[in-house]
């Protein structure tokens, strides 16, 4: 199999934990992996400036020269009909745990992430739910307690998002007589989009994924 974007990205040297190197390589991987993503889009598809992806590439992959963004500037790339974008970063970043400029960065992604089409884990280039849910842990500890009932993240964000703007979303008064609770809370299975045909890489990272 011809060597992906990721497995160049974790080859080389750089600092932070393996989990996080892993995290940031499967976003950059599945964000590269689709054809309409030119280099010059690499910013735009993961929601972030190109200032705060030069500092991501200089600490975790620093050997990555291919994906420096050919331009600087602190302006996050918009999408225009994505309005409801920038409410849920700022949800997001309101959950941070508050300690690492990584949050920051994470909190743009997924936001930009969750505006695809498949479950926001494999949007995110990761492997399983399981994955999504160490990596909210880490950096986004009170979300992930809000969200007690394991709700599907996508679900999650937008009904939290319509609760803000006092929208009602859901047609039943609580999850436990709505006969469409599947949507919401049904199994998230599938391949990873971007490792489909990738052997499992062992964990050597102290984060569990339990």
């Amino acid at each position: 199999m011809t060597e992906t974007v990721y497995q160049r990205l974790m080859a080389g040297v750089g600092l932070g934990e393996h989990f996080d190197r892993h995290v940031f390589a499967s976003l950059i991987a599945v964000v590269r992996s689709d054809p309409a993503t030119s280099q010059d889009m690499l910013t735009h598809a993961l929601g972030v400036s190109p200032d705060a992806l030069s500092s991501l590439l200089r600490h975790y992959f620093p050997q990555a020269v291919e994906f420096m963004p050919t331009g600087a500037g602190t302006q996050v790339p918009e999408i225009d009909e994505a309005l409801e974008e920038e409410d849920l970063r700022a949800f997001i970043l309101s959950h941070r745990a508050g300690v690492r400029e990584e949050e920051v960065w994470l909190a743009a992604m997924i936001a930009r992430r969750s505006l695809c089409e498949n479950h926001l884990w494999q949007d995110l280039g990761l492997r399983s739910r399981d994955e999504l849910n160490a990596l909210l842990r880490q950096n986004f500890p009170s979300l992930v307690a809000l969200n007690s009932e394991n709700m599907k993240w996508k679900k999650f964000f937008y009904r939290q998002l319509c609760q803000t703007d006092g929208v009602v979303l859901c047609k039943s008064p609580n999850c436990q007589t709505c006969s469409d609770s599947a949507v919401c809370f049904g199994e998230e299975s599938g391949e990873p989009v971007i490792f489909r045909m990738m052997p499992m890489v062992p964990q050597e990272s102290g984060v569990s994924l339990l």
